[in-house]
């Protein structure tokens, strides 16, 4: 099996390559800065690659990545400016608006784009790890509006490669990874990153179960939208 995973370098991205090293899979971890914990992992099955996936001008030579793949995880994201200050209605401006959704949408759509030939030749999976935050019939505090924003649009794009691809049995999901006690949450959160990451592959076998396109809790719940 041939696993590509983004935004790797720590916390569910980590715990994502851990899990499928375990699995015996062929794992290329893609990071945008720090690759140090990558590194201290010393497995024969994972390729470490430097991908900033914000980043236009970013595209890989094709010995990169394998001829078929099999499943990609598009776990990079970020969350933005404070939740208090920086992403209120008062405070929240374009530039931030931008910045997070350059990257929480945006991205993986170029790495769908970069991966996508390869994904029809395995008749893979890909993989869109959203948020809850991103559900509109979920937001019952407000605020939050770049991070919110961009995660629910992700789901809007996972529904339209569900779509697309389908016809190449590619298959899409997004994914809920739960409150995640991790780097972005500053370790606050109801479950660990092995946990989340043990329910959100057992969705992943399991994808067939499911609808093309339909966000998807951890625990294999479906999420309203």
């Amino acid at each position: 099996m041939d696993v590509v995973i983004t935004g790797a370098g720590r916390g569910i991205g980590l715990g994502f390559v851990r899990h499928y090293l375990r699995q015996g899979a062929n794992v290329w971890a893609c990071y945008r800065s720090d690759e140090s914990l990558l590194r201290e992992l010393e497995d024969d099955n994972l390729t470490i690659v430097q991908w900033d996936i914000a980043d236009d001008k970013i595209a890989h030579a094709s010995d990169v990545f394998p001829a078929k793949l099999d499943l990609l995880i598009n776990n990079a994201g970020v969350y933005g400016s404070n939740k208090q200050h920086g992403q209120s209605l008062e405070n929240v401006t374009a530039e931030s608006m931008l910045s997070v959704f350059n990257v929480n949408c945006v991205g993986p759509i170029r790495v769908v784009q970069q991966l996508k030939d390869r994904l029809i030749m395995a008749k893979g999976k890909i993989v869109n790890i959203s948020s809850k935050m991103g559900s509109i019939e979920d937001n019952s505090s407000g605020s939050c509006y770049a991070y919110r924003a961009s995660k629910v649009a992700l789901v809007m794009v996972s529904k339209s490669m569900a779509i697309d691809l389908a016809p190449y049995a590619v298959r899409v999901l997004s994914l809920h990874p739960g409150w995640v006690k991790a780097d972005m949450t500053s370790q606050q959160g109801l479950i660990s990153v092995d946990e989340s990451v043990a329910g959100m592959a057992t969705v992943i076998e399991n994808i067939d179960q499911y609808s093309p396109g339909t966000f998807v809790k951890f625990n294999g719940e479906v999420i309203p939208y």
